[in-house]
This record gives C-alpha cells, structure tokens and sequence, in this order.
C-alpha cells in the first residue's frame, strides 16, 4: 500500500533547522520502498511517499519521526 505524510511546520525555525537532519536520516534508514520526500521550497512543511504494510503500520511510521516527537509539526496528514 501506499501513503502520502503532509506536514506543516510551526514557527520555530531554530528548533526545525536543528531537528532536520534527524528527521531526513529516520526517513532514509527506514529504507522503503517507493520511498520519495523532501521539504518544501520555502521550508513550511514537507512531503514524503513510502510503501507501507497497512494504514496502522503508516501511522506507526509517521508517529516516530523526529519532526513529530519534537512537536516541531503544526498540522499533519498521512493517506493512502
């Protein structure tokens, strides 16, 4: 199955600029498949693509993310 994750940053740019590369390695380390991602150009937000098992196991995905776990994320999104 595949999934979309959607995500828009709050306002503190010091505290995303020092989690960035933690969430950029948690994503490449999981190595999935159909994976695809990156932040926006204007680094509101981002947008990942990535196979996973079920929407639980997507979740579950999303839910370790270091953006996510700092409560770095105004709003977030993750579809099939």
């Amino acid at each position: 199955m595949r999934f979309l994750y959607f995500y828009l940053m709050r306002d503190v740019p010091d505290r995303v600029r020092a989690t960035a590369p933690k969430h950029a390695l948690y994503w490449r380390e999981l190595q999935l498949g159909g994976y695809l991602g990156g932040p926006f150009a204007d680094r509101s937000g981002g947008l990942i693509t990535f196979e996973a098992e079920s929407g639980p196991a997507a979740e579950a995905l999303v839910a370790n993310d270091p953006f996510l776990q700092e409560h770095l994320l105004e709003r977030h999104w993750v579809k099939q």
